[in-house]
């Protein structure tokens, strides 16, 4: 099974954990069952950034006593963010998900504390001006994973995306964003399913 069937399949069994997670995961699956009808160019644009709707992958990095979350201070949105991004050509959502802590805190031992999704989501990304580019509005059709690193583990920036990088409580984690709409629908969200697993 290759890992857009294999995403497919998780999707379909995965059990929503609110309204926004039904509404979003039959999006999600809309466009991978079209892009996978389509063939081979539609799922490379999917998973790339042709298709103005994209898979993206994003990690909740949590300490293993899950006391503390890592956000990045990011330099687009100028709010504390999670971490994650693009598919880029990648279909293993799960190895996007590391690659971006990787890329984005330094981080080398991050791993992936349970296989499964923690939530799904559609991200509205308003148009913006990256690396002296115009980027346009689109959406991030969106799978996160639950990631566990040690808050001992040396962390650094990535200067063209973030400028900050630090572990917060997940109260504190809660406050520091100032993106309403990603506190309210997101973040809660993932607190909450951290706390229960």
């Amino acid at each position: 099974m290759d890992h857009v069937e294999k995403l497919v399949r998780e999707l379909e069994e995965y059990q929503p954990y609110n309204e926004q997670e039904v509404r979003d995961r039959a999006l999600v699956l809309a466009q991978l069952r079209t892009a996978r009808h389509l063939g081979p160019d539609a799922l490379e644009d999917l998973f790339g950034r042709a298709n103005p709707a994209h898979m993206t992958a994003s990690a909740w990095v949590v300490s293993p006593d899950r006391s503390k979350v890592l956000m990045a201070y990011h330099n687009v949105y100028q709010s504390w963010a999670w971490l994650g991004g693009h598919a880029d050509g990648e279909r293993d959502l799960r190895s996007v998900a590391l690659r971006e802590v990787r890329e984005e805190s330094g981080l080398v031992g991050a791993r992936l504390a349970r296989p499964d999704m923690l939530s799904v989501e559609v991200l509205c990304v308003d148009g913006h001006e990256k690396r002296g580019a115009y980027v346009s509005s689109h959406l991030h059709l969106n799978v996160t994973y639950l990631v566990e690193a040690d808050p001992a583990e040396p962390v650094r920036v990535k200067p063209d995306e973030n400028s900050r990088i630090g572990w917060l409580t997940p109260a504190d984690a809660l406050a520091a964003s100032t993106e309403p709409w990603f506190v309210e629908r997101i973040y809660s969200k993932l607190v909450a399913k951290t706390a229960a697993v």
